[in-house]
């Protein structure tokens, strides 16, 4: 089968098209042809080495991509949840075993049936964005119905699906986003929205219970105010795993009993995000 190896890192250049043998799906596993394969930051940060926590996971030659839907091809032998034909949608196996490639092998586990009302290309958009917000405020955040939840980065690609099912769960949303996407953040749900370019929410909120750090925006000052606007006892949930946090932060959040969670492993929602499609 042909897929985009990389043998070393770097630019997009390292990136070649070749052909390799198709993969064998263990007991656990489905063997996926694939239709259509997201692209993530995720796949350029791989690409180029990774960092301090990724790299040592990572071995040459790799396959990138951590976005795929396709059809079943085969089903290992415990696998009892699909079969052959069936359309499906979620995230390969972690590092190597990716979706730019014409065929993959992945955990059972992680895949879920595609919505029939989804193209295999906007199927293929979801599985890891979707999942980081849906373990980020459920899993780490346990938001709950009538709680308050900040996302940082309403707008964006993780960001957009938190708001969606912050409201879904009864919470009272508060999103902020450039000028531009203001009201595009409305229409998702948020029942505040906050400019970043001119406004400063560290000084218009209080007492929040959740904030979800869904921007690429690595500064731990920031973190320090957001760790002002969340109650004692409150949780700080960040997607930017690769950039830890300092002893500044690390100390205000000892001082107010906040709890800083990073996302490092996921649960598969994906048969839950179904309703939303």
């Amino acid at each position: 089968m042909k897929a985009v190896i990389i043998n070393e890192f770097g630019g997009t250049g390292v990136m070649k098209i070749e052909d390799v043998e198709r993969p064998v799906p263990a007991a656990d596993e489905i063997l996926i042809k694939v239709y259509a394969s997201g692209v993530n930051p995720v796949d350029r940060a791989v690409r180029e080495g990774g960092n301090d926590i990724l790299r040592p996971y990572l071995k040459w030659p790799l396959i990138l991509g951590w976005d795929a839907s396709g059809i079943v091809e085969e089903i290992g032998s415990n696998v009892t949840n699909f079969k052959k034909g069936d359309e499906v949608y979620g995230v390969p196996n972690f590092p190597g075993n990716g979706s730019y490639a014409e065929y993959m092998a992945a955990k059972a586990s992680q895949f879920a049936l595609k919505p029939k009302n989804l193209s295999f290309n906007k199927a293929a958009a979801i599985p890891l964005t979707g999942l980081v917000a849906a373990n980020s405020i459920f899993d780490l955040g346990k938001l709950e119905a009538g709680q308050r939840i900040f996302i940082q980065g309403a707008s964006g690609s993780v960001g957009n699906f938190a708001v969606q099912f912050a409201k879904v769960k009864g919470a009272y949303v508060i999103g902020s986003a450039s000028t531009d996407k203001l009201e595009f953040v409305k229409q998702l749900g948020a029942d505040e929205v906050i400019d970043y370019k001119t406004q400063s929410f560290e000084e218009l909120l209080q007492d929040i219970d959740v904030v979800l750090e869904a921007s690429s925006v690595r500064d731990n000052k920031e973190r320090l105010k957001s760790i002002a606007v969340l109650k004692k006892g409150g949780i700080f949930i960040s997607a930017n795993v690769d950039f830890p946090f300092d002893d500044a932060v690390k100390k205000a959040m000892e001082k107010k009993n906040v709890k800083g969670e990073f996302l490092a492993a996921q649960t598969n929602h994906l048969t839950w995000l179904n309703q939303f499609a």
